[in-house]
């Protein structure tokens, strides 16, 4: 059984999988479960046989995102440069389940360590390039992102996980990045396609240490693209994110906000999970290392304006 990391999350092990599997997709039936060692937080994944993975929301905050992938994904993957997971089936409530799941096609490859790229210079090209494919995908009809706000309506969610991590992070170095990505200009135009968590977790690369796939599409939609400038401090290291940067041809303002969304998501990972998923932990405390490093050495990005007014807003997802 996956280790719980919430309150509400929902109990899933191998028999209920097979169970979920015999009754409602009996062809299936005979092929063998195991669970799949994954950093995610918000969905059990399960390897059925050698070519199929089931995907089962852990939370209720999860479960909408089930019917988003099995319809998106199909008219996200002609557009996009790498392989995504793709939907073969939809899986109904059961008995243990009361939420609908998925069952995706199996994509090979393993997950990169954040700055510890084979071919970090490939690897920034390759993400770039399925950045810029994401954002340029007809908007029509697309869902809003979970990660659709701005960075000011974060600001409360911030300041109470830097609280809470006051034994575990520079609180003042912290607060004056946040401050200079809030005083960021917003995104001027209208919402693209986002994918919104190009963390490690949710991509592979093959045995050259290309992107090959990118999954989780959970909180995929429209939003700002300064959200997915994240990978370059979850994933490469500092030498190639100006190469990365140039690729995705984003200005000084973008640039400021995806540092803001990569602190902003890394400390909320670090004050939720640092008990209960060792792994985003880590992955978090190197993203605000190397974040503060960069800043350190930019320290007036955008004329170093000082900090915007707060405004106090519901917790959202990290």
């Amino acid at each position: 059984m996956p280790q719980k990391m919430h309150a509400d999350e929902l109990d899933v092990d191998e028999a209920l999988v097979r169970r979920m599997v015999a009754a409602q997709f009996p062809h299936w039936a005979a092929l063998p479960v195991e669970l799949v060692d994954s950093a995610g937080t918000s969905n059990a994944m399960y390897r059925l046989g050698e070519d199929l993975v089931v995907r089962i929301p852990r939370i209720p905050g999860a479960v909408e995102d089930i019917a988003k992938e099995h319809t998106w994904l199909r008219r996200l993957a002609p557009e996009l440069p790498v392989a995504v997971p793709a939907p073969v089936g939809l899986g109904e409530p059961v008995d243990g389940c009361p939420w609908q799941w998925s069952v995706l096609r199996w994509l090979e490859g393993a997950n990169p360590v954040a700055g510890r790229a084979a071919q970090p210079g490939l690897l920034a090209s390759d993400l770039a390039a399925f950045a810029t494919a994401m954002h340029r995908v007809d908007p029509a009809g697309g869902p809003a992102s979970y990660r659709s706000e701005t960075l000011a309506e974060r600001d409360a969610a911030v300041r109470r996980a830097v609280a809470a991590l006051a034994d575990a992070v520079d609180a003042e170095a912290v607060t004056s990045l946040w401050h200079a990505a809030l005083a960021a200009p917003e995104h001027p135009g209208p919402p693209v396609w986002i994918h919104a968590d190009l963390q490690p977790g949710n991509l592979l690369v093959d045995g050259r240490g290309r992107l090959s796939a990118v999954i989780d599409f959970g909180c995929a939609g429209l939003g700002d693209p300064a959200v997915d400038l994240i990978p370059a401090w979850y994933v490469l290291p500092a030498p190639v994110r100006d190469a990365f940067r140039t690729a995705v041809g984003a200005d000084d303002a973008e640039w400021a906000r995806g540092r803001g969304w990569a602190l902003s998501v890394a400390l909320m990972e670090l004050s939720y999970y640092r008990q209960t998923n060792p792994r985003m932990a880590r992955t978090a405390r190197y993203v605000i290392s190397e974040l503060l490093a960069d800043h350190a050495q930019a320290p007036r990005v955008l004329g170093g304006r000082a900090a915007v007014r707060s405004r106090l807003v519901m917790p959202r997802r990290p």
